[in-house]
């Protein structure tokens, strides 16, 4: 048993020391490596392009994505049960404001207002003798021929009888407003996208008939990040693009009308509406459309080339040559785009900013300016 124990002690150290040899040799070579490396990279110089910042003019455009939705559209509904009688538009059919789209059975509603209309003729009719009998009673109470109490009486009465000729003013006035209701009209011009039932069916109150939609004026709801939203104003111009259309057909123009005061959140963006002119018909509701906003014009902006920047740790870095040699400089940045960087802070117009072969700079290299652009790869 003690013989097994120091064998196996012995498999032990001996596996340590080959390990041990095994991890010498490896991190050996990568020093090594390291070394040559450093060394092979002392002395060289990297040939780059570079150029000064320079203040100009820029119009920043920002693309988004939408889709053009209808100025208006409704589920247009019956106001009273009935039957439907008879289906006067189609779908597809352009209707007037005020247009008659069905009408329903009137038979229980126009005999609910000769009902209604009976009533308050009767109310009338016992108001004007009320009113008299106040006006008789008046003058027998001046000649002492009947009592004050007597006369309270008529007075009350009277205004008994106004009540019940209000009431039933109101409900002939109902009652009307229900035939009326047996013909459904639409409450603004438009479209029939669609028609959900045919005559006979019968409509509950609320019952949605139509959907109808304005199509003449398209919209379309763009979420601006918070750090563009100074950048667009109400009236600015929105280019869209419109994929399923081609050919010239595929651009239109719009305007911003409004922009929302309050970002939503989380995402801290704030939502802009554009409105497009669709009085030629040629755009359908609901189609996707990729915008272009052309910003407010921002003069005297410092700007450096977008091939100068490169990112590290997430922040927009830059190098710049300082006695030959490339130095890192953090930068704050606005707008990006069509080529160029706006530089909030971190460069000015003194540095020399490199442009061009940053994947042979290092932090401290040494670097050269080519004069024949960017050396090859």
């Amino acid at each position: 048993m003690n013989l097994k124990d120091k064998r196996l002690r012995i498999l032990i150290i001996a596996l340590i020391v080959i390990v041990g040899v095994v991890a010498f040799r490896v991190i050996s070579n990568i020093m090594a490596r390291n070394k040559e490396a450093n060394s092979s990279n002392q002395g060289r110089v990297a040939v780059i392009t570079a150029a000064y910042p320079k203040r100009e003019t820029i119009i920043p455009k920002f693309r988004f994505s939408g889709t053009l939705d209808p100025v208006w559209q409704a589920d247009v509904a019956a106001k009273v049960d009935g039957r439907i009688e008879k289906v006067l538009v189609e779908e597809g059919q352009a209707v007037e404001a005020g247009q008659a789209l069905v009408v329903l059975e009137q038979v229980d509603t126009a005999a609910g207002v000769m009902n209604a209309k009976g009533s308050y003729l009767d109310a009338k009719t016992n108001y004007e003798k009320a009113k008299m009998d106040v006006h008789r009673y008046e003058a027998l109470y001046e000649r002492g021929a009947v009592s004050k109490e007597a006369l309270d009486n008529m007075r009350f009465a009277l205004e008994n009888a106004r009540g019940k000729l209000d009431a039933a003013r109101g409900s002939l006035h109902s009652a009307e407003s229900n035939l009326g209701g047996t013909t459904v009209t639409t409450p603004r011009p438009g479209i029939i996208q669609k028609r959900y039932y045919q005559e006979g069916y019968y409509a509950k109150v609320g019952t949605a008939l139509f959907n109808i939609a304005d199509i003449s004026t398209l919209f379309a709801k763009i979420d601006v990040p918070e750090g563009y939203v100074n950048s667009v104003a109400t009236g600015g111009r929105v280019m869209f693009t419109i994929p399923s259309m081609s050919g010239e057909n595929k651009t239109v123009e719009g305007t911003i009308t409004r922009i929302s005061p309050v970002a939503v959140q989380p995402a801290r963006t704030y939502e802009a509406e554009v409105t497009v002119d669709n009085s030629s018909n040629r755009l359908r509701g609901g189609m996707y459309a990729e915008a272009l906003i052309t910003a407010i014009p921002k003069e005297n902006t410092l700007t450096i080339p977008m091939t100068a920047i490169s990112m590290r740790d997430d922040q927009r870095t830059c190098y710049v040559i300082e006695d030959g040699k490339a130095v890192r400089k953090v930068l704050t940045t606005g707008y990006i785009g069509e080529n160029l960087v706006e530089v909030l802070s971190g460069v000015s117009e003194k540095d020399y900013v490199i442009t061009g072969g940053l994947n042979k700079v290092r932090e401290g290299a040494a670097v050269k300016v080519s004069e024949k652009g960017l050396a090859n790869e």
